[in-house]
């Protein structure tokens, strides 16, 4: 071993405990600390030798200090060396992505997202004001090298008598006093009008954020949660039940679509269910066009069929109505009769073994009851930083609006999967129905209009698959905002001629539509993408400090509390949910009014990454003679998958994609920040400069799964 970089004095016999410490970074050697020895460890008792002890305890102290000192310099020194590769790989991830030229103008299999018109719309106002605030931003830059320029709170309209004053009469002195002008007079009283607006639904809806937060203490604090009146429940805790004996006729879907990465995960999961072989029925609804996914799909249900499970396989050939179709076909079965309930699960969701035994029981004796949900947990949640902010997100979901409106109200909105219904319930609501894209949202909201109760078990968690992709996870977003608002369009009638109380009224269409599925994005963009980016030119209309900076920092730390363990991801968060606002903003807008794409479902692309850790987990816990028989399948499968994904990436290659909306909003919020150093607004300048680097990452597609 190299000698030590450091003697310092350090005798050659080492009597204490020597500690090795190794660098992280390569280039730098391994430093060895020498323990503490025999001495120090002695309690001297002469008093003689206390000064000497004294001395020689504060000289070891010191060097101990220095030795600590030293180490982090060194790890601060690593850090450093590794900030050059970091920013080189960025800077190569980029050139990627223009060299590749794949933008999200390019369509995916023929289909676009949006309309085409509307989009070019909605991007066409977007660059407007961009190349505005550039102009504008040389306009300032100008006028401020030559001595013109007033605080807000200072300029009134006698500054515009300054022009002979100054003796200036050239062309551009004209220009920036009637600039001046026109933004006192004509800009920034409607935008201030606007800002205040925007800032009266922030609050309300912070308030609104506060009061289910509040909603969700009061429920820790109580220890309250769902109990089955029946008392046929199973410990949560241990998993068993003593006198457990409610075996209703259980009907289990699961839908898919081209989902051949995770449905054997699904599958296998389902059919380990432990409920009477007799009381169940398995239903596996393809709806893939594709036809390897088609006799994969087909041979795993056949595989478990050999092992005695009760499941069939259906497959449409005409995919009318997308999820709500598949499952309406399903259920106009002759033989659904014979079943009370129905469980249902996406292809990437797989329940535990106690599931039923977790849900059913809650349905005995409580014939008002419609519906129990799950609760979902994530198998991806670490993958990357988008699955992270995903997991904050769904996390704050479940944990707080879910909970809470479960628990106060017996109404929330069914998450389409890991939930069990009550099949009169949904008979008595009018069944499936293909008019929206969001046909959980739709089912519910008719079930609690016709007096149907939920539960939500916070307890029960159900394991599936978050976005991994940008692209994936933008689509899926798309929908889950246009189609509230198509849903909104249709029920409102319904919901003011219903029978329930007004209460519950006002909560279904203020709170439940208007607040948190419009009002959100709605201010979320245009407060934090357009006012604020206007005020730094239009300074006479001002946006507090607070509205910046202070209350979203504590909505963004009210929403983490449920995801304790992602708080060092809270500014990252912060500013990920503004840059999703564009898109959140335009399928609402799409959905509200029936532009674009809004009925259009897009499948949810899944990495197949939790099938097999799920699958080998299976293996364990299942019995031998079921997983030894499918091991020769399931390579089999795999060689063929294999096989496919060959000749498929011949013909079309995956490209991360450049999102032209969000790197135009990232030079204009940037563009904004350049012109508030001109005003010495310190917060506002951060904010605008962290949140134009977070739309320029995410535009350029550097969140998120990479492609090389």
């Amino acid at each position: 071993m190299a000698p030590p970089l450091f003697n310092w004095g350090v005798k050659d016999t080492h009597r204490g405990t020597p500690v090795v410490v190794k660098m992280e970074n390569p280039n730098w050697s391994m430093v060895e600390l020498e323990g503490p020895e025999e001495e120090d460890l002695m309690i001297q008792t002469s008093p003689a030798g206390v000064s000497r002890d004294k001395g020689k305890g504060r000289g070891k102290n010191a060097k101990q200090l220095t030795w600590v000192l030293l180490l982090k310099a060194h790890r601060a020194a690593g850090c450093l060396t590794s900030l050059a590769p970091a920013l080189w790989g960025l800077v190569s991830a980029v050139k990627r992505r223009v060299a590749a030229g794949k933008t999200d103008a390019d369509t995916d299999g023929g289909r676009e997202l949006e309309n085409p018109t509307v989009k070019t719309r909605f991007y066409s106002c977007i660059k407007l004001f961009l190349w505005l605030s550039v102009f504008l931003l040389f306009f300032e830059v100008a006028a401020y090298f030559k001595g013109w320029h007033f605080g807000a709170a200072r300029l009134q309209f006698e500054h515009f008598l300054w022009v002979p004053a100054f003796g200036v009469k050239d062309l551009f002195a004209w220009l920036y006093a009637g600039w001046v002008l026109v933004r006192v007079e004509y800009l920034a009283p409607p935008l201030q009008f606007l800002t205040n607006a925007c800032i009266v639904l922030f609050l309300i809806q912070s308030m609104d954020r506060l009061v289910l937060c509040l909603g969700c203490f009061w429920i820790r604090f109580k220890k309250i949660k769902p109990v089955p009146k029946g008392g046929d429940a199973v410990d949560l805790e241990s998993g068993e039940s003593k006198s457990f004996s409610f075996f209703p006729m259980v009907l289990v879907q699961i839908p898919m679509c081209n989902e051949k990465e995770v449905y054997q995960q699904s599958i296998a999961a389902v059919c380990n269910l432990d409920w009477p072989k007799g009381k169940v029925l398995i239903q596996v609804l393809d709806d893939s066009d594709d036809p390897t996914t088609q006799l994969l799909i087909k041979e795993e249900v056949q595989k478990w069929q050999h092992e005695g499970a009760n499941i069939l396989y259906r497959h449409r050939v005409i995919r009318d109505g997308y999820k709500a179709g598949n499952l309406k076909s399903a259920m106009n079965c002759s033989y659904v009769k014979d079943y009370e309930f129905v469980a249902i699960f996406d292809a990437d969701f797989q329940p535990t073994p106690d599931f039923l035994k977790k849900t059913v029981p809650h349905f005995k004796d409580n014939d008002e009851l419609g519906l129990v949900q799950a609760r979902w947990s994530f198998v991806n949640k670490d993958e990357n930083l988008l699955t992270r902010l995903q997991n904050i997100n769904l996390s704050f979901h479940f944990e707080v609006e879910q909970q809470v409106n479960g628990i106060f109200l017996n109404f929330f909105g069914f998450n389409g999967t890991a939930g069990v219904w009550r099949i009169k319930a949904l008979e008595d609501s009018g069944g499936w129905l293909e008019r929206t894209t969001v046909e959980d949202m739709d089912i519910a909201v008719r079930a609690h209009l016709h007096g149907w109760k939920f539960i939500f078990l916070n307890d029960v968690e159900c394991q599936c698959e978050l976005p991994e992709s940008y692209e994936a996870y933008r689509k899926q977003q798309h929908r889950w905002h246009s189609g509230p608002m198509q849903l909104f369009r249709l029920c409102l009638p319904d919901v003011i001629r219903s029978k329930i109380s007004v209460w519950k009224k006002f909560n279904m269409i203020f709170l439940f539509f208007l607040l948190r599925k419009l009002i959100l994005p709605f201010y979320s963009f245009t407060l934090f993408c357009i006012i604020l980016p206007m005020t730094m030119f239009v300074p006479e209309a001002e946006l507090p400090a607070w509205v910046v900076c202070y209350i979203p920092a504590a909505m963004s730390f009210l929403n983490i509390l449920p995801a304790p363990k992602a708080f060092p991801f809270i500014v990252p968060y912060l500013l990920f949910e503004n840059t999703m606002s564009v898109t959140k903003f335009n399928a609402m807008i799409s959905g509200l009014f029936q532009l674009g794409s809004a009925y259009e479902w897009v499948v949810t692309k899944k990495s197949g990454r939790s099938s097999e850790g799920d699958l080998v987990s299976l293996v364990e816990k299942g019995p031998k003679h079921q997983r030894g028989s499918s091991a020769p399948d399931l390579e089999e499968m795999k060689e063929e998958l294999r096989k496919q994904e060959q000749k498929a990436s011949k013909k079309k290659k995956k490209h991360n994609r450049i999102y032209m909306k969000e790197l135009a909003l990232a030079f204009l919020l940037l563009t904004a920040s350049a012109r508030s150093l001109l005003s010495a607004q310190g917060i506002h300048f951060y904010f605008l400069l962290f949140q134009g680097i977070s739309f320029l990452l995410v535009g350029l597609d550097l969140i998120g799964e990479q492609v090389d």
